[in-house]
């Protein structure tokens, strides 16, 4: 549905009002330390766009293959590991007349694996783009693909709270940049709950959900063009109305977690030199970002995964800085509050 225009001001005027005066701060040195990082996957010519999760006791990293950053013949990729060192191939999801992009892999209410990701058509007719899932009870064998959101409008990632799956879409088109957030009761049929305009130039775009145990929802944001800084949004139940503060930086590929302690981590990409893949601390109530590890990366680099197991966090990024890009696994030791 679509909220009253009080509810909906535009994410321009809702940054125009935050501070933009605070810059990215500095962490202590050694509060966050890298254990190891491994290069676990580089056969394509391109790999990139990855995500990471723990499902029956396996690791499972999804990405993007293809022969370049922009391809028609790009394919995802499923890896698995059982003790995160050595991987191998479990799937290879490929279209014969479209790019597939942005891989994103969770876990349903019913214990299966879902695969997200989006497909720009080759040669299109009514649209461009489309989102997509497929499913799997073994990370082997996969579903059909079924067609999810709206056409051009990119479902850039989900997420499951409470047996529903919510996502926010961003308008693919130059007449359609805002955001719009769908959810799911069955990962297969979306429905609209909050549709929030660009205007003036900014584009908001890709984006990662977080949500509390009494239900709140914050929301880190990817903002494109002018103003180009990340937003950190928060909200409650049923999630049509949106808070939004201004980051002090751009960031892109976001994904965040929260500690054990409750604080908030996030892994971005970010712009300023030299361009890398950083663990940030990230203040949710000030829109404070804090960059606390930089992640052996540079170039073509970032679109995390992140998970807390074993009081390590493991991250699954991409990166060109050796050279050819490649998908790379980061162990991190993150030292908690008591």
């Amino acid at each position: 549905m679509r909220c009253s225009y009080l509810r909906c001001l535009p994410l321009l005027l809702l940054v125009m009002l935050a501070s933009s005066s605070r810059s990215l701060r500095a962490a202590e040195p050694g509060a966050v330390t890298l254990v190891e990082v491994k290069r676990i996957w580089d056969k394509a010519p391109h790999n990139a766009f990855t995500d990471l999760i723990r499902f029956q006791d396996r690791w499972y990293c999804v990405f993007r293959e293809g022969s370049a950053h922009v391809s028609p013949d790009g394919a995802l990729r499923v890896l698995t590991s059982v003790d995160g060192d050595t991987w191998e191939s479990a799937a290879l999801i490929t279209s014969e007349n479209s790019d597939l992009r942005d891989a994103k892999i969770t876990v349903t209410p019913a214990g299966q694996l879902m695969l997200a990701g989006a497909e720009a058509i080759n040669k299109p007719t009514t649209h461009r783009h489309q989102s997509l899932v497929w499913f799997s009870d073994d990370g082997k064998t996969w579903s059909r693909k079924h067609e999810i959101g709206d056409p051009d409008n990119w479902l850039w990632r989900l997420t499951w709270h409470k047996g529903e799956a919510y996502g926010f879409g961003y308008g693919c088109k130059p007449d359609n940049r805002g955001i719009r957030l769908f959810h799911s009761e069955n990962g297969k049929s979306y429905e609209t709950v909050s549709d929030q305009p660009a205007e003036n130039g900014a584009y908001p775009n890709e984006s990662a959900l977080l949500f509390l145990p009494d239900d709140t929802c914050y929301c880190l944001l990817r903002q494109d063009a002018k103003p180009d800084k990340g937003l950190i949004g928060e909200s409650h139940p049923p999630y049509s109305d949106w808070s939004w503060k201004t980051l002090p930086v751009r960031i892109g590929g976001p994904q965040m977690l929260q500690l054990p302690d409750g604080r908030f981590l996030a892994t971005v990409r970010l712009y300023d030199a030299p361009r890398r893949t950083s663990v940030c601390w990230l203040d949710p109530k000030t829109g404070d970002l804090t960059e606390a590890l930089k992640l052996p990366s540079g170039g073509d680099t970032s679109y995390a995964g992140m998970v807390w197991h074993d009081n390590l966090l493991w991250i699954s990024y991409y990166s060109s800085h050796e050279g050819k890009t490649a998908i790379y696994l980061a162990k991190v030791k993150v030292p908690l509050n008591p």
